[in-house]
This record gives C-alpha cells, structure tokens and sequence, in this order.
C-alpha cells in the first residue's frame, strides 16, 4: 500500500510529541503538519519543527488558538467551534506527518469530538510517544486500549528518555505493540541533534512506511 501519512500522538503533554516529530519527518523525508496550536503562538510547535529540521516542509495550521489549554477550551476562548469538517487532510507532495494535540482523547468541542475520532477518519498509522513517569504505564496502556477498540493501527511506539525495562516490558507484554525507538533527553535540542537521531532510528522506521 502507498505510504501517505502518519500520526504522532502521546499519552499526554509534555512527554516529546514534538521532538519525535520533529525526528521522524527528518528521517522518513516527510512534510509537516500540527492542525491545533493552543498558546505559545510565538514560539509554537510548527515553528519548532522548522527550526529543528532541514528540509521538512511545515504546513500552516489550521488552528492557532490563543490560550494554552485543551483545544475545546482554548476555542471557546476565542469564540470559536471547532467542527470535524475542518480537518480535511491539505494536498502535499511527500508523505505527511501529523502531530496531534495533547492525547488520543483530547476534546475538540463541546459535542463530544475528540482526536481519536480524527485518527478514524484519516486512517492513517499511529505512533505513540510515551515518557516514564509514575503513571505512565496506565496512561500508555489506556491510549493503546482507545486505538485498538477504533480499529486504529498503530505503526509502534516510541520512548522517550532512558530505559525502564520494567515498565516497558509490561507494556509490550500487553499490547505487542512494536518498539521502534528510544529518543534520549538532550541538553539541548538543536538541528544537529534532530539530524542524529534520525540518521539512528531511520532504519527501525522502514517497516511503517511500506
């Protein structure tokens, strides 16, 4: 089947979405896009990616909403309704990489649209990017549970910061989802380090693409 796009999703915030992002559209060659930016408007995620990769070509988001908060939220703030008809996938001439907001059940609107009802409809292949945290193994395993019962599939999943085998081991244990990498924390995120850990993981993403 022609590979035409891909979603990072996390278990949560700030666990790397956008690192991994920024790492894996440098590595597969892929085009950019973040459809909801909640604050941080000055700085925000597709900013980042551009900065932090050579060559990605980042798309304009669909959102750029002005509070830091869920998407539901962060609209309402600025008197807006975020409707499913607003994420058609925009033309692109590679393949398409996709950040989601926050996690697999953040909501949208009021209605009760949530990101997971974005992944059905896309139908593109998901990676999960989970960090260790106490909690981290509920809230790994609850995303997963969501993507399986949508029938989503998910490409694998990433992990960021050092080894947990504990934990790590129990979570493929009970999912058998496919470990594709771990990113390590860095002192500093720049370009060079982006570049790094593609040119390392780009290897372990060849299956997903096929």
């Amino acid at each position: 089947m022609e590979f035409k796009g891909l979603v990072i999703t996390g278990i949560g915030t700030d666990v790397g979405k956008t690192v991994v992002s920024a790492i894996v559209a440098q590595a597969l060659g892929m085009d950019y896009w973040k459809p909801v930016q909640a604050g941080d408007l000055d700085n925000s995620d597709t900013m980042k990616v551009a900065r932090l990769t050579d060559g990605v070509n980042c798309l304009a988001e669909r959102y750029r909403l002005t509070v830091p908060a869920s998407p539901h939220q962060a609209a309402k703030h600025d008197e807006l309704t975020i409707s499913p008809n607003d994420f058609q996938v925009p033309s692109f001439d590679r393949p398409l990489l996709i950040e989601g907001a926050g996690g697999v059940m953040v909501p949208f609107n009021d209605q009760g649209f949530v990101f997971a009802d974005l992944l059905q409809y896309w139908k593109f292949p998901v990676i999960v990017v989970s960090r260790h945290y106490l909690g981290s193994i509920n809230h790994t395993l609850l995303t997963l549970e969501v993507l399986k019962s949508r029938k989503i599939d998910v490409a694998g999943i990433v992990f960021v910061g050092d080894e947990n085998s504990a934990t790590e081991s129990i979570i493929h244990m009970k999912t058998g989802v496919r470990f594709l990498a771990r990113i390590p924390i860095a002192d500093e995120v720049n370009q060079h380090f982006i570049k790094e850990q593609a040119q390392r993981i780009a290897p372990h993403l060849n299956g997903i693409v096929s």
